[in-house]
């Protein structure tokens, strides 16, 4: 029995290429975006405190974790542009995902602390100024509209990228919000709107910092990237000429927009090992969009062409301890 392993960076199983020009492109919008955040920032927490406003010192809040995601996004963009060397055998690619998780936290716990500001004001109101909070929030909006079309213009199938364009995009509506009460405050003296426009502005900081979290907790713990279903995966690659069986199957992402997968493979005893490696990477990068893969490629020991259920313990062609659900094309006359 004879077994064959394809390195991801070998022809037929590459990673992926050098994307630098684009880094820096990416990199040059999200630094205009922090510089007009971080001036716009300084100016509205001056007048949120001249206005008494919790909205203005809200939005002033959720600016600044604006620009601590951007940061953080572009510390992080500079730490996986890295080569992988030593221990890092990836890289430091995932100190992206680390970014975005980040992101995700910061706004879960600053929708926390606004929703009980805006709780207790609505209970006992302060007095503002709608006239000062309806011109910064105007003005807000001009700079989160700016500061928005500048991330979008980065690559945002990164979720690191991803997570600095959903802090500033909840600004943004944090601002129209914002807006709205100040109109109401100055036409009609509501003062009560300036907090509920911020449990406005609370509940869509939960669900996109919900979503954050979720996603980049998906790729921190290795699970299938979404829409890829591992089981239907096993099931097609045994179906394939030759193959009697898939196991030890793992499908991961490195990081957002990089998935992997590796296997185990086992081939009729008289297959060539070597095409079926071939044949399986190109069905995986067609049909899958997963040209991240290291196959193991081996020779089925006879015993194992008749097996009907779990292998046996001590079998050489399985682990002592499988990894996930054995594949097999059922019934099986290759």
């Amino acid at each position: 029995m004879s077994g064959h392993q394809e390195h991801p960076d070998t022809p037929g199983g590459h990673a992926g290429h050098s994307h630098g020009v684009a880094a820096d492109a990416d990199r040059r919008w999200l630094a205009t975006a922090l510089a007009l955040i971080t001036a716009f920032m300084a100016v509205e927490v001056v007048v949120s405190l001249a206005s008494g406003s919790l909205a203005l010192l809200s939005d002033a809040a959720h600016m600044l974790t604006d620009a601590a995601s951007i940061a953080l996004a572009l510390i992080a963009m500079r730490l996986a542009a890295r080569p992988a060397r030593g221990t890092f055998t990836y890289g430091l690619k995932r100190a992206e995902i680390l970014s975005a998780q980040a992101n995700g936290l910061t706004l879960l716990l600053l929708a926390l602390w606004l929703g009980y500001e805006a709780v207790r004001r609505l209970i006992d109101p302060p007095s503002v100024q709608g006239g000062l909070i309806l011109a910064t929030a105007l003005a807000g909006i001009v700079v989160n509209i700016a500061a928005a079309w500048c991330i979008s213009k980065a690559n945002r199938t990164s979720l690191n990228v991803e997570g600095a364009y959903q802090h500033i995009l909840n600004d943004l509506f944090a601002f129209i919000g914002t807006a709205v009460a100040g109109l109401i405050i100055l036409t009609t003296g509501y003062v009560r709107a300036d907090a509920i426009a911020t449990l406005l502005v609370v509940v869509l900081m939960l669900k996109a910092g919900y979503g954050l979290v979720r996603e980049s907790g998906r790729i921190l713990l290795e699970a299938a990237p979404a829409g890829v279903d591992p089981d239907a995966i096993g099931d097609q690659l045994a179906a394939q000429p030759s193959v009697v069986e898939i196991h030890d199957l793992h499908v991961w992402a490195i990081t957002s927009g990089q998935p992997a997968l590796s296997a185990h493979v086992l081939v009729t005893p008289g297959g060539d090992c070597h095409a079926v490696r071939r044949d399986l990477e190109q069905l995986l990068g067609t049909d899958h969009h997963i040209t991240h893969t290291t196959l193991q490629v081996d020779h089925a020991p006879q015993e194992t062409l008749t097996l009907t259920g779990p292998p046996p313990t001590g079998d050489p062609a399985h682990c002592d301890e499988p990894h996930g659900p054995t594949h097999r094309d059922q019934p099986h006359d290759h």
